[in-house]
């Protein structure tokens, strides 16, 4: 949502931009919001310790009841597919407040995968009355579920905006850059880079056990290569990789705390390839040319799929290590993959937005 804040503010004429956060993640956001220097009217403050669905869902509400009764605003847009954004579009709803939802139509069709985040943005689709859908095929989807025709637009995804800014800013800025560099110098430049995340409910359990494993045949397999793996902090993360890859006396694997932004635009930047189960990098990489092996067995995103610059693999230990080695050794399989070519924005994906909504007339 950064872009639209940033962009809004060049049209304080014609907007009043009022920010409001939850801070379900409180290092998480506060990283992001120093780095794209945004600073919030409304901070709900929420995090707690082993917070739950059902702890978050009815905090948001609570708290944004408020909030709304106090800004009276006439539109409130919330983003993607988190318990926020669903449970902002129905304490908005409630108050008889219009929606306008940010990265719209995104669908895997599985109600389970990824959970919660499908059903929330299905529920936020239904509470909408603006949808900014990122392509065409998103578009179809909330078509499809009978949305008119007249509240879609197709603007892009604003994620594209943001990772075009801060590799912007880091491509001109010596000192960002060498900071960067120097933060990140126990990789070896020379050996190929695979970076990792992962954090899906769906993989907890024998799925993080099978990509611990997998990451393990990897690094032990390949010492011609560097593996950066930022842990995230969900105990269901980290016990399995503690346990399995905590142990493992491998040099060329790498378990480093979650890092902000823009340090992972920085490792996304210089990596050879990516394995995750995130929804945003199967966007980010392919504008990047880097291939992404997608350790799902579904996406809300085929069209990276579909034009080969991502691959499912699911949480299958056997599948991602051939699908890893394919692209390390063949250098067809990998050209193939890393054509730098993104169906998901060209950065204008905030000014399409903001334009939308100015004339409007809301």
């Amino acid at each position: 949502m950064a872009p639209v804040i940033l962009e809004m503010a060049k049209h304080p004429d014609i907007f009043r931009s009022r920010v409001c956060v939850t801070a379900q993640h409180r290092k998480m956001l506060d990283q992001v919001l120093n780095l794209f220097e945004i600073y919030p009217d409304n901070d709900l403050d929420l995090m707690t310790a082993e917070q739950d669905l059902f702890s978050i869902t009815s905090g948001v509400m609570n708290a944004l009841r408020r909030v709304l009764q106090d800004e009276q605003p006439d539109i409130v847009l919330v983003h993607g597919d988190t318990t926020t954004a669903m449970t902002a579009a129905l304490s908005s709803y409630y108050c008889k407040i219009r929606v306008g939802h940010v990265e719209a139509g995104l669908r895997s069709g599985d109600r389970s995968a990824p959970f919660p985040e499908e059903i929330n943005r299905r529920m936020t689709g239904v509470l909408a009355d603006i949808h900014f859908a990122p392509t065409l095929r998103a578009q179809n989807n909330l078509l499809a579920e009978g949305v008119n025709y007249q509240a879609i637009h197709v603007t892009g995804n604003t994620v594209i905006d943001a990772l075009l800014l801060v590799i912007k800013r880091i491509a001109h800025n010596k000192i960002l850059r060498d900071s960067l560099e120097a933060c990140f110098d126990f990789i070896d430049r020379s050996k190929r880079l695979i970076l990792v995340t992962g954090h899906r409910r769906e993989n907890f359990g024998p799925g993080f056990e099978n990509i611990c494993l997998a990451l393990r045949d990897i690094a032990l397999a390949c010492p011609d290569i560097e593996i950066v793996y930022p842990v995230h902090l969900n105990p269901n993360v980290q016990e399995p990789v503690n346990r399995v890859l905590g142990a493992v006396t491998c040099p060329n694997l790498h378990l480093i705390a979650p890092v902000d932004y823009l340090s992972f635009v920085y490792l996304l930047d210089r990596s050879f390839m990516v394995i995750t189960d995130s929804g945003g990098i199967q966007e980010e990489a392919p504008s990047l040319g880097k291939p992404v092996l997608v350790m799902r067995e579904t996406t809300e995103r085929p069209e990276a799929i579909e034009i080969g610059t991502a691959l499912l693999v699911g949480a299958q230990r056997e599948a991602i290590v051939t699908a890893t080695f394919r692209l390390l050794n063949d250098e067809n399989v990998y050209r193939a993959m890393s054509k730098a070519h993104n169906p998901y924005g060209d950065g204008m994906a905030a000014q399409r937005i903001i334009e939308i909504i100015r004339k409007s007339g809301i």
